[in-house]
């Protein structure tokens, strides 16, 4: 039997997963890791690499333990991760800094930018699809301000999924998926933009070959072999971001496919042509799939499992017990009571993520509002509802404003994640956006998209596309009925206007945002 390995670095652990050529997984070993804040540096979240290579070593050494098979037998590895994590090396290809995803800590640089350049983070946008949010470039900048004897070192830049390729292979380079959410990327291109660091004053000859997903950078060297017990004989593959690659492994891999990531934070995602134009509202972001010729429009909803997990730990204890004692998880439970609830959560509206506004994003003030003293209209089983009906009128809002900027029509949605695991939240979210909504089997499609790199590099799968269509199956769908479609309609409507004038309280300084983007 032959096997794959894949990586996947996610913002709070990592883990290896070995497959086999079929998509069966066969282990998995993961382990958290942890994002510590820089002394005196508000906002930061340094990526310990040091460490973090350590932890990464131990999951690969267990998972081919577990699986209890020869390592010449992985024919191929690659890896996927947190997007806008960034490492930045020296000209030895030793790390020197390193950040995860959520590292905020260059808002001053962002009001720099901002201040100086007026016009810059629109002009950037339009070639990128990024703005400065989430993007490398104010951490550069930051960098080069606070910690020159490092920024005078950088040679080389790329992401946390290109370093462990990198540290397994000795090869720095990276592919557009992951790439393109640095900001400093040309969407239509495929390719690094080192004109728009140039631009600002920073460097511009840092960036590393950019290559296809499944493109094979070299073989698992003998020193990484020695730290994981992998084979020399393993190829490396060019694997992607997460959300991208996490596509593939759900079959969303052609033009006009849509799909909707529910985990911590909600992703609605849909297959453009890498030529489309970006909004002009800079209201959504735009990312290189992991498919040639292909872009990702992309909406992004915030907290909206976490949410629910809060929901869950502050007023659900009593739920907990219950659910222990009938040896179901509680989120079952509050589904079952939420399914008497009616539509609408007899009026409740919960304020907490907004619909995406890329180019200047922060929320409300988290809330309940219209709530009643009614004990039998008002309770934890109606606030529950709300919240999962609010996730998926969210992510309509988002998908609304992708096709208004794409013109691209779809009738079916690709649901994943834990939200997806339930039986009332998919037929809610198939009520409110109208869709048909398609559940896959497979529940680590992430770690799938990533084993399917590394089968189109081992040339197991020509490419990508046919390895999805061979190895995703599909196991629950569910019809929209348009009578509630109605209804959520003017929920929507209603929703819409209430967050506007939650935000006007935030801007007179009444309530505190929930989140709020650097420079904000």
């Amino acid at each position: 039997m032959q096997y794959l390995m894949a990586i996947d670095a996610g913002t709070g652990s990592v883990r290896a997963v070995i497959f086999d050529t079929l998509g069966n997984q066969i282990s998995v070993s993961q382990q958290e890791w942890n994002h510590l804040e820089e002394d005196n540096v508000p906002n930061s979240m340094n990526f310990d690499f040091k460490l973090n290579w350590e932890i990464t070593k131990s999951c690969i050494k267990d998972s081919i333990k577990q699986a209890n098979i020869n390592s010449d037998d992985i024919l191929a590895l690659s890896a996927t991760s947190m997007r806008e994590g960034i490492i930045l090396y020296d000209k030895d290809g030793n790390e020197l800094w390193g950040v995860a995803n959520v590292d905020a800590r260059a808002s001053e640089e962002v009001k720099f930018l901002q201040k100086n350049y007026p016009t810059i983070e629109e002009e950037f946008y339009k070639e990128s699809g990024q703005t400065f949010a989430l993007g490398a470039l104010p951490r550069l900048l930051w960098l080069k301000n606070n910690r020159i004897d490092i920024y005078n070192k950088v040679a080389n830049i790329s992401m946390i999924g290109d370093w462990i390729l990198a540290k397994l292979s000795g090869v720095i380079a990276t592919d557009p998926s992951n790439a393109g959410t640095t900001g400093i990327f040309s969407l239509e291109k495929r390719d690094w933009e080192a004109s728009m660091a140039k631009k600002i004053g920073l460097h511009e000859n840092i960036f590393p070959k950019c290559h296809e997903v499944g493109t094979v950078i070299g073989n698992v060297s003998h020193n990484a072999s020695n730290e994981t017990n992998l084979s020399i004989n393993t190829k490396v593959v060019m694997g992607g971001g997460d959300v991208q690659l996490g596509s593939a492994g759900l079959g969303v891999v052609e033009l006009a496919q849509v799909a909707i990531l529910g985990g911590s934070f909600w992703q609605q995602i849909v297959n453009i042509p890498s030529n489309t134009k970006v909004p002009k509202d800079m209201s959504i972001r735009v990312n290189p799939h992991v498919i040639p010729n292909q872009s990702q429009a992309e909406g992004i909803t915030f907290f909206s499992g976490l949410i629910m997990r809060w929901f869950r730990d502050a007023f659900c204890d009593l739920e907990k017990i219950q659910a222990k004692e009938k040896n179901i998880d509680v989120y079952e439970l509050l589904e079952e009571k939420a399914k008497k609830i009616p539509i609408g959560s007899n009026g409740i509206i919960p304020i907490f993520s907004d619909s995406m506004n890329y180019g200047k994003w922060y929320h409300a003030s988290p809330s309940f509002l219209n709530l009643s003293i009614d004990p039998t209209v008002c309770n934890k089983a109606s606030m529950f509802r709300s919240l999962e009906e609010n996730a998926c009128i969210i992510s309509a809002i988002n998908l609304e404003k992708i096709k208004s900027f794409t013109n691209i029509e779809f009738n079916e949605i690709v649901f994943a994640g834990g939200a997806s695991k339930g039986t009332l939240w998919p037929q809610i979210l198939a009520d409110v956006t109208g869709y048909t909504i398609k559940i896959p089997k497979i529940t680590e499609a992430t770690a799938l998209g990533a084993a399917m790199a590394a089968g189109v590099g081992a040339k197991i799968y020509p490419n990508l596309i046919s390895a999805s269509k061979e190895l995703v199956k599909w196991d629950k769908t569910y019809v929209p009925n348009k009578e509630h479609t109605k209804l959520y309609n003017e929920i929507k409507n209603q929703w819409e206007k209430v967050y506007k004038e939650q935000l006007n309280l935030v801007d007179n300084k009444l309530t505190k945002s929930m989140w709020k983007a650097p420079g904000l």
